[in-house]
């Protein structure tokens, strides 16, 4: 049981040295080491978004955030898993309370992997729905009971509706399909479900989650933290992990560059203009992204805490920020590497496995600046949504 005398951020602290050491293995691993769960869980962390019903802790959005970015200055694989199994409870608390006991009633340490790009073929029956598909990039499922994923739901007054399922452990399998270049620690497998019957109390539109409308949109009408669209919030941590990466790229370069001196000549790294003007400017694109995300996460937790409904356009911003932010973080980084020298390529230097990662959040189709620049344009410009456009 987590220290209740501590602060989130302390106990946080306190184990950063132990994730930073099995960052290596994570990698090896290609998934989040066990200990590191085990040393987060026992902080709460992953209670941060669970109803105080069943014991979580209903942390605001910046004071979540924070401690992820915290974590990645360690091991970006595990920050970004560990904050998505923390962030579906959210959504979860959003569905039923027969789903909810289902899930948290014998064990609230329970968590939920997801994969909410709408595969999911169904078929309607009595109750529900059989349910079948193949899922991708479902990050920390092998630390997961539970997984929530997207599909098209027949409508009843016809056409299709965006929604989720929600599937427990036995009702799926994990195929082991994570090879890559970047966040190779967060083990974002495929999951496959073959004709599983998913009744009624497990499944919510998108629309219905994102209006408060759902089967849970008013279960806690206290709450401080239940009363903003889901998405955002399940959304906020792609921004954190790339601060984290950034942050500690610019510490990583600052060690490193003080005491390099250049083969051939001798001279002194760290006493060179360019190399002071760099570290310079990417301080300050990293220190300027933190204060726009601190912003927006204050803004998020301003409206959950006074009850207010975002309109178009502050969702619009909501949506877009992290992306921004995350194309600002990716520069810092990319200004440091490129004259970190040849040393850093070697595959055991912090240094390259922080640029894979850093560049690895840009590439979720939530942080694509592309999609982002267009979507608040149109929103700037009262232009109705583009539905093409996620």
């Amino acid at each position: 049981m987590f220290d209740a005398s501590t602060t989130m951020i302390e106990r946080i602290r306190a184990i950063l040295p132990q994730i930073a050491a099995n960052a290596v293995q994570a990698e090896g691993d290609r998934m989040v080491p066990k200990e590191n769960i085990e040393l987060l869980k026992a902080t709460g962390l992953h209670r941060a978004f669970q109803p105080r019903a069943y014991g979580g802790l209903e942390l605001p959005v910046p004071e979540f955030e924070n401690c992820i970015a915290l974590i990645a200055t360690a091991c970006g694989s595990t920050a970004w898993a560990f904050s998505l199994l923390a962030e579906h409870n959210h959504q979860i608390a959003l569905y039923s309370r027969e789903l909810q006991d289902e899930i948290w009633g014998e064990d609230p340490d329970t968590v939920a992997s997801s994969s909410i790009a709408p595969y999911g073929k169904s078929v309607e029956v009595e109750g529900g729905v059989r349910f079948s598909g193949e899922f991708g990039w479902s990050s920390g499922c092998d630390h997961a009971q539970w997984a929530i994923l997207g599909f098209l739901r027949d409508a009843p007054e016809g056409g299709k509706v965006y929604s989720f399922a929600i599937l427990p452990r036995a009702d799926y399998e994990i195929r082991d399909t994570w090879f890559t270049q970047g966040m190779r620690g967060t083990g974002s497998k495929t999951l496959v479900v073959k004709d599983a019957f998913v009744p009624n109390h497990r499944i919510e539109s998108v629309p219905a989650l994102m209006s408060l409308t759902s089967a849970g949109g008013h279960l806690y009408p206290d709450s401080k933290i239940f009363h903003v669209p889901f998405i955002y919030v399940f959304a906020s941590c792609f921004s954190s992990v790339s601060l984290g990466i950034a942050e500690r790229m610019i510490a990583l370069y600052t060690e490193r560059t003080q005491g390099r001196v250049r083969a051939y000549t001798g001279a002194k790294v760290g006493q060179s203009i360019p190399a002071c003007m760099r570290l310079a400017e990417s301080a300050h694109q990293v220190a300027a992204g933190r204060a726009f995300l601190e912003k927006t996460w204050e803004d998020m937790r301003d409206h959950a805490e006074r009850r207010v409904f975002p309109d178009a356009q502050k969702m619009a911003h909501w949506r877009t920020n992290q992306a921004y932010a995350v194309k600002m973080f990716v520069a810092a980084v990319d200004r440091l590497f490129e004259a970190s020298g040849g040393s850093a390529w070697f595959d055991d230097a912090e240094a390259q496995r922080l640029f894979r990662n850093s560049h690895m959040t840009a590439a979720h189709a939530y942080t694509d600046y592309d999609i982002c620049a267009q979507i608040l344009g149109r929103a700037l410009m009262g232009l109705e949504p583009d539905p093409s456009l996620f």
